[in-house]
């Protein structure tokens, strides 16, 4: 780790020193995103904020998750009143932001949070860890931003950092605990919370994934892969896996006054406990016998429309079926019907939302 670079072919480069933290956090100071969920310069963060801005930062973009957070803060603004709050509202004000079962999660948190530890949050990561939903990054991100702890929230703008800083040719998933030891290894003597952000925020503005600019990075000398040329090399990567498709049949039951009928999915699983438009079950293959899986008896009819949506695994293709009922046609055990009005209470995920357009 110490030992002299290599540029591509073989050629050695001198060896340099480790980055300065402090370099680092004068920069931050000077140049720190303004978010949110982040305290003022000086104010130690409020770890129900860092919890909950976290939880929903996973595998989604600062923008999105910025109007998200404020209206769960708007509506739950202590960790108790998200944990008294009912599941389905949790999971209704979560539609949209994807992979539900965060959603899940944070309710369950925010419940043992009371339960466990009488509304405030542990310090320590192992007890963090304990927590339901909060893994390794989370517990290391609440420690040091909410309780100034040495630790590390190592996510991918940490590793792109870092792989470049120090060279790293293991590629990822493979290299992760290399990372965290590295993290650790640059931690500074304090100011833990502001160097873990300051980490997140270089990553994300300066050493970005293409055309990182170099010349404005605090650690542009210590950086090997900077000085070898190669930074948009790194960190390295194992090819991905092609995205199998997935094919199902939505079916859009809708009365004279608009209500669709719908139904809750099974509260484990994908998009557990979400509200859905009954379908078919969703196969690699076209489904046979689309009428048999039909929630009622109906005249239905093939939509000349679908629906596509991507999971993190699998892509999805929904063709549509529409059928027109009367007004006081009783919903099938296990259905319920939904007007428009009543929509926004429903927790929707992404796709269902897609198919709802179609209801008319």
């Amino acid at each position: 780790m110490d030992g002299p670079a290599r540029k591509p072919g073989g050629v050695a480069l001198p060896p340099r020193e480790g980055p300065d933290p402090a370099a680092l956090l004068v920069w931050y100071d000077r140049h720190r995103r303004h978010l949110p969920w982040r305290a003022p310069p000086g104010k130690r963060a409020d770890p129900y904020h860092v919890f909950l801005s976290e939880i929903m930062l996973q595998q989604t973009t600062v923008a999105t998750v910025g109007p998200y957070y404020a209206g769960f803060l708007a509506r739950w603004p202590r960790v108790e009143d998200l944990a008294a709050a009912p599941l389905e509202e949790v999971l209704s004000a979560w539609a949209g932001l994807g992979y539900y079962a965060r959603a899940r999660n944070l309710h369950a948190c925010a419940r043992a949070v009371v339960e466990r530890h009488g509304g405030r949050f542990p310090a320590e990561e192992p007890a963090l860890l304990a927590l339901p939903g909060i893994g390794p990054y989370t517990a290391a991100a609440i420690a040091a931003i909410a309780f100034d702890a040495a630790a590390a929230p190592v996510d991918g703008n940490w590793e792109r950092v870092l792989a470049r800083l120090f060279t790293v040719e293991e590629p990822l998933p493979a290299a992760r605990p290399l990372f965290r030891r590295l993290a650790l290894d640059i931690l500074p003597a304090h100011r833990h919370g502001d160097f873990a952000q300051a980490v997140m925020d270089l990553g994300a503005t300066i050493c970005t994934p293409r055309r990182p600019a170099c010349a404005l990075c605090p650690w542009q000398v210590p950086c090997r892969a900077r000085a070898a040329g190669t930074a948009e090399l790194y960190p390295r990567k194992v090819a991905k896996a092609a995205r199998p498709t997935r094919r199902g049949v939505a079916f859009l039951a809708v009365r004279p006054d608009g209500a669709v009928l719908v139904r809750s999915r099974p509260p484990r699983g994908l998009l557990g406990g979400m509200t859905e438009v009954p379908s078919t079950p969703w196969e690699p293959e076209p489904v046979a016998n689309v009428a048999a899986h039909a929630p009622l008896a109906a005249d239905w009819h093939p939509l000349n429309a679908a629906v596509s949506h991507v999971f993190s695994h699998f892509a999805l293709e929904l063709a549509l079926w529409r059928a027109r009922l009367p007004q006081h046609t009783p919903a099938p055990a296990g259905h319920r019907w939904v007007t428009p009005q009543g929509f926004d209470a429903e927790a929707f995920p992404s796709v269902m939302r897609k198919v709802l357009a179609h209801a008319d």
